[in-house]
Formats: C-alpha cells, structure tokens, sequence
C-alpha cells in the first residue's frame, strides 16, 4: 500500500484505539478517530470512509505493515477491534518493509549530492537496511539534479557546514576573482547557499561588523578562530534573498520596477518559469508582452535577462536600460 501523511497520521490512530482497553471501538468509531486525527493535524476533514478503515486495518496487519495483533469482538450483530497483547504499539516497534524501503529511497536521494557534507553515514545506512530488511541493493538512478561534482571548494563543504552547526568562528584565506593577492578575514558563519550550481557563505565579517559573502571556490584555506562566535540574531535567511536574483544583496540600494518587453516567442517560458516570484504582466498583445518585476537590480539580475538576448527588452529604469545598451555597443565592438 502507498503511504503518505494522511495514511500514518490513520495508522497512528487505529493504534491508540486498538491500544485503548477502556472502550470499545467500533469500525464507525474507528472512522470518527482517523478523521479527527486528520483534522487535528491539518485543519481539513478527509472524510475517511469504511473501505479506507478496512484497507488500513489489512495493511497493519500484514507483513508489510506491522503485523499488529489484532483481535475482533462480536457484540451482538457488531465487531469492535482491540489488541490481544495490551503492551502492543506500533510505537514500539522499529521500521517496517515499506518504511524502510521509503528511507532507502531518501537516502539515494540524498547520496545523489555528491561534495556536500560528506553523508559517509548515508552508503553505511543503506547497508544497514539492506540486511536488515533484505531490501534490493543497486539502486539506479532515475533523478538527475544539477550539479558539479568537480566544482573547485566543494571540499570546503563539510567543514563550513560544521562550523555553522557548532557555531566557530573561523579565519580563511580568500582570492576573490578582482583580487591579486589572497587576503585574511575571520568569518563568523551563519549560512551556505547555492546559486546557478556554486556554493556561497555567508556570515559576518569580524572587521567589518556586516554581512559577507563568499564563493567556496575562491576559498583556499580556512582554520578555527579563537574569537568568540556571534550568533545570527539579525537575518532571516529564509526570507533574505526573496527581493534579489542570486546572492548579491546590497543593502544600500532599493527594491525597483523593472519593465520589461518579452517576445511571444519565449513569452510561455517565461510564464511558466518566471524571471522572479515578483514577475507580474502589464499588458499583454501580439507584438510583445509587457512584464514588471520588483526587484533589486544586480549582477545576476542583468546576467538573466542578457541570457534571453534580443528575445527580451529592458524599458525600465533608465540606468538599466543603458547598462543593456553599453554591452550591446562591447560586444557588438568585438563581432563587427
């Protein structure tokens, strides 16, 4: 049987009702509990119907499920359900057939991330369930994420991870691609993101008191600071880069409107993937669609929409619109 959050959210309450020897419970009462339980979960009523109880109840009790020990009543023409062992839960027991073959599942998923943090645990785990469980080794890959494992800092991964989980302040050696000489800064790191399949850090700059952002594979060396950490009490990370494209956040500079012209031709890529969560359409005709997007203007903000070439035309603001037309005269410099 498929499980998924509502299906063990049913589970878990058949369990406290087979487990509760101070009532009866019929398959209606049954019912009644799975749906509360849904409910108190997700606010939703399911409206969890007889075939599903008697469905869940095969399942529990089969070897794929639990095996639960399940007795049933008569009470006149009526059956109520209870547990012959009153020590028995579900709660009480490890992982079954197809919960483990689920975080077999996650954990190749997982193992598809090579140089992150180096999930050594995740190849030994699989082992684990696999003799465990007897479960079907050699999995084959059937998702493909984008990715570089060959990406220069990605070793750097692990340690940076767990520097922020332990909370080090930490010295690196850092050549950043302007600069000539590598340079050392003491970093109190808060955060790891990647962006277009890099991998950047942020944190505090000890010197500077604000936030900054490094590139791992400009990162050469890094070793434990005996400053004392300062905690991220200031940033929500989660909600940080929902005004910019990228990484490049400047503080100094404001969110603006930018219009855009986009060409029926790529107008249904862009439609259903859009430039930004900010993209909204002005106007929309057979020559071109006009598009606005709220957005703080950045590197990688220019370097998207120049990737859509003459497909796309910048209106606003200004100062955007002769960044555009600066590049266009290098480049068309260096063709004709």
């Amino acid at each position: 049987m498929a499980t998924n959050k509502h299906a063990t959210i049913r589970y878990l309450a058949l369990d406290r009702c087979f487990s509760n020897f101070g009532r009866r419970f019929f398959i209606e009462d049954l019912i009644e509990a799975c749906n509360q339980a849904i409910y108190d979960y997700s606010g939703t009523i399911d409206g969890i119907k007889r075939r599903q109880v008697f469905d869940d109840i095969a399942y529990m009790e089969s070897s794929s499920g639990w095996e639960i020990p399940l007795e049933r009543h008569k009470d006149g023409r009526r059956v109520y359900y209870r547990y012959a062992d009153r020590s028995f839960s579900i709660n009480n027991l490890g992982m079954n057939q197809a919960e483990a073959e689920q975080l077999k599942e996650v954990l190749t998923v997982l193992g598809r991330f090579k140089g992150l943090p180096q999930f050594e645990w995740i190849e030994e785990m699989q082992v684990r369930l696999e003799d465990t469980f007897k479960l079907k080794g050699n999995f084959q890959s059937i998702v493909g994420f984008e990715q570089n494992p060959y990406l220069k800092g990605l070793g750097h991964f692990t340690s940076l991870f767990n520097a922020i989980r332990n909370e080090v302040a930490i010295e690196i050696t850092y050549q950043g691609y302007k600069q000539s000489a590598p340079v050392r800064v003491i970093v109190h790191p808060w955060y790891l993101r990647q962006y277009n399949n890099r991998w950047f850090l942020f944190g505090l700059n000890e010197e500077l008191k604000t936030l900054t952002n490094l590139a791992l594979d400009r990162i050469i060396e890094f070793e434990n600071s005996s400053k004392c950490y300062i905690k991220n009490e200031e940033i929500n990370f989660d909600e940080y880069f929902d005004d910019i494209i990228g990484v490049t956040f400047k503080r100094d500079a404001s969110v603006e409107s930018v219009l855009i012209k986009v060409n029926p031709e790529i107008w249904p890529y862009i439609e259903s993937k859009p430039l930004h969560g900010s993209q909204k359409v002005k106007s929309k005709g057979e020559a071109y669609v006009l598009v606005e997007l709220k957005i703080q203007i950045n590197h990688e903000l220019v370097a998207l929409l120049f990737s859509y070439m003459d497909k796309l035309e910048v209106l606003e603001p200004y100062s955007l619109r002769q960044s555009f037309n600066t590049i266009s005269r290098l480049i068309n410099e260096k063709y004709f």
